[in-house]
């Protein structure tokens, strides 16, 4: 076989792999792409509400939208001095979209790569006539179809809302080119462990050091600094869409793209199949006697997870409470409509708007239990929950450790989040009793989660397969919490959000009644769904 012939085999059976792989997202696939183009129609038909038209976001954004928020949250600011719709929309919200864009980029490479491997399934499919990089090459290619769909799809969005076609398919284009920068990313994470939610994490810290680098250079002048072009993030923002657009930034992204799923390739092709570069340490020969226990063993299991989500919610927190005098500042004289976001009283907004950012976290941390279930699945789809179970431990005592642990591990993050938002609210305003009131605010929350968490349990407990739909009240109770009362809904319609019926503290006074009633609910379901998982077979569809 020559040298050429070699190559070309190492794809072999990348088109078929392709097909398997839209064909087994075919609820996946669109979901990210339909649903990260819902965030673009949502946010371009909600601006014009929350502002009341062009004069009212001339006359109320100024504040708001200060240099250091905006750095922060947004971007560099093109266009700011004289401001539109399409250039707030980019230069504040566009940047949420390009982040969603990355994640979907690092899930889909992780989930069809790693995972794969993990499961096994990797080694059934190579056992047939499929070459060495087929499986990457499949990921990769269908990881590039759903970034070019999603350009299209956000261009064709702000077209329809009448903003200008050539920026909109510029800003399209820039969403798109984040997204295939950490396909590659991506590509070379997964080749450094075994292990799919380490290769994920290892993506995800290099989009938070992205994000930071980011904010430092684009908080250090105005329409950032040098320091901002050493953040793929900031190069599509530098496309200046809406202002005075220019293409040659994202030929940035593309090269970078390239070289990284480039190293991608030729680290997998150096390591061993099922294995990573860098090798697991052995462990010790006898486990420590802590360990001996399912509660023990769900905590190391859920640890790394509690802990990285601990440390982005303290920066974030900190970060939202310290800009709340600014925030407060440029909300004077707004809408009703935006009013009605931050508790509907003017008196209050510094309070309003603490409470907001307390649902906010809540949701945040809502995504942590979730996700926490979904790994309790993975558990039992990669094999390991069955010899588990073979032992003295019970069903119930293994399902209920992840249980307890995760409500545990979601009661800190919201008491950390909490602190650290108390703590930055307390020094941007000095006024220390911040710090004990924004924290009374996020732990309120509690019974939420345990709800959330309960319904999770009850889908794992009952069908696994069905765990995703445990997103749809999150999704549900985030959107009524912050738009609801924008879109004058019927009461019982508010009502079916969990979040409706947590007091805003400290707008609101503290009521135990609805805590209570969520906390019995979360325990009724929560029990229904260990009953469920003990009655069914392991990893059931």
């Amino acid at each position: 076989m020559t040298a050429a012939q070699d190559r070309s085999s190492r794809f072999t059976g990348t088109w078929k792999l392709v097909r398997f792989i839209l064909r087994r997202d075919r609820i996946k696939f669109p979901a990210w792409v339909l649903g990260i183009s819902f965030m673009a129609v949502y946010f371009t038909t909600a601006l014009p509400v929350l502002f009341g038209g062009e004069e009212g976001l001339a006359e109320t954004a100024g504040g708001f939208l200060s240099q250091g928020v905006v750095a922060i949250f947004g971007g560099p600011g093109y266009g700011f001095e004289d401001l539109t719709f399409p250039r707030l929309f980019v230069g504040v919200y566009g940047l949420y979209i390009i982040i969603m864009a990355a994640l979907m980029s690092i899930l889909m490479i992780s989930r069809h790569t790693r995972v794969e491997e993990q499961s096994g399934r990797s080694e059934l499919v190579r056992s047939n006539a499929v070459g060495r990089m087929a499986s990457l090459s499949a990921a990769v290619v269908v990881a590039v179809m759903a970034n070019v769909l999603l350009s299209i799809l956000i261009g064709t969005v702000l077209v329809g809302q009448k903003y200008d076609p050539a920026a909109s398919v510029l800003f399209g284009a820039g969403v798109g080119a984040v997204g295939l920068v950490f396909v590659g990313v991506a590509a070379i994470t997964v080749q450094l462990t075994e292990f799919s939610r380490t290769a994920s994490g290892l993506a995800g810290v290099v989009l938070g050091a992205m994000y930071g680098i980011r904010v430092a250079g684009d908080s250090i002048q105005e329409h950032g600094s040098p320091l901002s072009w050493f953040s793929p993030l900031a190069w599509s923002q530098q496309t200046r869409p809406f202002v005075d657009g220019r293409w040659w930034p994202l030929l940035l992204s593309l090269a970078l793209a390239g070289v990284m799923v480039g190293i991608g390739y030729a680290l997998a092709s150096s390591r061993d199949f099922g294995a990573g570069l860098f090798g697991v340490r052995p462990g010790p020969a006898r486990a420590a006697p802590w360990l001996g226990s399912p509660l023990a063993v769900a905590y190391r299991l859920q640890r790394g997870s509690i802990l990285g989500w601990g440390a982005f919610l303290v920066v974030w927190g900190y970060a939202n409470g310290a800009i709340v005098e600014s925030v407060v500042d440029g909300l004077e004289g707004v809408s009703e409509e935006v009013l009605a976001i931050f508790g509907g009283d003017v008196a209050i907004l510094s309070d309003g708007y603490l409470a907001s950012m307390g649902l906010y976290n809540a949701a945040l941390v809502a995504i942590f239990v979730v996700l926490g279930v979904h790994s309790i699945r993975s558990e039992e789809n990669g094999g390991r929950t069955e010899p588990v179970l073979a032992t003295a431990t019970s069903r119930w005592a293994w399902l209920g450790s992840h249980m307890v642990v995760l409500a545990v591990g979601s009661t800190l993050l919201l008491a950390v989040s909490g602190l650290a938002m108390g703590l930055g609210a307390a020094v941007g305003m000095q006024e220390s009793a911040l710090v004990w009131d924004v924290a009374a605010s996020h732990l309120a929350f509690i019974p939420a989660l345990l709800v959330f968490l309960a319904i999770a349990g009850l889908l794992y407990g009952f069908v696994p397969r069905a765990v995703g739909l445990a997103w749809v009240p999150v999704a549900y109770a985030f959107l009524m919490g912050f738009f609801g009362p924008l879109w004058d809904l019927p009461q019982w319609v508010l009502n079916l959000s969990v979040f409706e019926h947590i007091p805003a503290i400290p707008a609101e006074d503290f009521l135990l009644a609805p805590v209570v009633i969520l906390a019995a609910i979360a325990v009724a379901v929560g029990v229904a769904g260990l009953a469920a998982f003990r009655n069914r077979d392991l990893i059931a569809t």
